[in-house]
């Protein structure tokens, strides 16, 4: 299943095709000697999301942020497509009126004289409304039909993934893949699902953060792939030694490694703070101990949820399939702080991007006001945001336009 902005891209072949098959005529006259009048123009396209819509002119936010102008001619094939096709066949005739800021438009042309904007001879477009709801059912689709857990293993000979998901439901899960399966990889500096790359089931490694969608077994404990996202993250608690507003960052004393480790925080970093009772709730479920209970865990045994053994049946607000608490819808509701609102000295929980040589890691979840856990059970921290849920992430999802 593609995202509508993944969608989007295959067209870009389609538009370049078009293109091709434009510039033949004048290009197999250049090679039989004929002198054209003009010289021939560059051929541009543009991608991006409308920003405003003046006469004939849009101006458009590509992908990279970068602003262009599109300049609608009288003899521009505009279209409307939907999220899914892949060809222009089915595509309609739109007009100018019938634009709106927000829209995704893909558009192939010439470049004008100023440099700045692009003479369309096709521009596509995939309205505001379309793409809403296909992400809605890209979302519908990977929460009826998703997992997402830790990597475990991976046996390339049977082509399986030994998956932790970490409820009591499926606590081992074993993924296959096949030819058909499609498997992407997230950047090394980035969790958008239009950032991640085609890959294969030999990039992935143990301890990987991986979502597949598919079909179940009927005991629960497989699952063939239709799909399958991965990716490797950090997981760092530790104390904040500065923070620093104007470069969007955070330097944090990594309580593991015992060494700074700096941050870069955008617009997709979910930052928010625990209130004080719900982080000493979520460390007596650590230590083992439901709240309003003294009991616990087998004695030398690794401590458990406080409802592990009474799952829940349905799936009510903040519960996964099996009754596991889903930590995820948990943290949305948890008031979101700000770089100025970190102060040396206070207890964080992160999970980040691997980070490069020439990229540091890039905060996806941040999380204040988790002192108490941090006191309680400092070994077992990290396994509140872990499986992180990759569909998930950012005020709109973390992968942008993602399952």
């Amino acid at each position: 299943m593609r995202s509508p902005i993944a969608t989007m891209k295959v067209f870009v072949v389609v538009v370049c095709v078009a293109m091709f098959a434009v510039s033949q005529p004048a290009a197999v006259a250049q090679k039989e000697g004929a002198q054209p009048t003009t010289a021939l123009k560059s051929r541009v396209r543009a991608v991006g999301t409308i920003k405003s819509i003046t006469g004939n002119t849009i101006a458009v936010t590509t992908d990279t942020r970068a602003e262009v102008n599109v300049v609608i001619q009288p003899s521009t094939r505009l279209v409307r497509s939907v999220p899914g096709q892949t060809d222009l066949r089915s595509a309609s005739p739109i007009q100018m009126q019938d634009l709106q800021v927000g829209d995704r438009l893909l558009a192939g042309g010439t470049a004008a004289d100023d440099g700045k904007s692009v003479l369309a001879t096709t521009a596509i477009v995939m309205t505001k409304a379309d793409i809403a709801e296909k992400q809605e059912q890209d979302r519908e689709e990977w929460q009826k039909h998703g997992v997402a857990g830790v990597v475990k293993a991976i046996d390339a000979g049977t082509e399986t993934i030994q998956l932790s998901t970490g409820t009591l439901a499926a606590e081992k899960l074993t993924i296959h893949v096949s030819q058909s399966t499609i498997i992407r990889r997230y950047a090394p500096d980035s969790v958008k699902f239009d950032d991640a790359k085609p890959g294969a089931l030999d990039q992935i490694k143990t301890g990987d953060q991986l979502r597949a969608r598919g079909t179940r077994s009927a005991d629960g404990g497989e699952l063939t792939a239709d799909e399958i996202v991965s990716g490797t993250f950090r997981n760092i608690a530790g104390t904040v030694i500065a923070s620093d507003q104007g470069n969007s960052s955070v330097t944090v004393m990594d309580l593991a490694t015992k060494r700074p480790v700096t941050l870069k925080i955008t617009t997709d970093s979910q930052m928010h703070k625990l209130p004080p009772m719900v982080a000493q709730r979520i460390a007596m479920r650590l230590k083992g101990i439901a709240p309003g209970n003294r009991g616990g865990g087998a004695a030398g045994g690794p401590p458990r949820m406080a409802n592990a053994e009474r799952p829940s049946p349905g799936n009510g607000p903040g519960q996964r399939p099996g009754g596991a608490p889903d930590f995820q819808q948990i943290l949305s509701r948890m008031p979101a702080v700000t770089l100025a609102d970190l102060q040396k000295g206070d207890a964080l929980m992160i999970v980040a991007t691997e980070g490069s040589a020439n990229s540091p890691s890039t905060a996806i979840i941040l999380l204040s006001g988790v002192e108490p856990i941090l006191t309680a059970a400092p070994s077992q921290a990290g396994t509140i945001l872990s499986p992180w849920n990759l569909s998930t992430g950012g005020a709109a999802g973390a992968m942008g336009d993602t399952p």
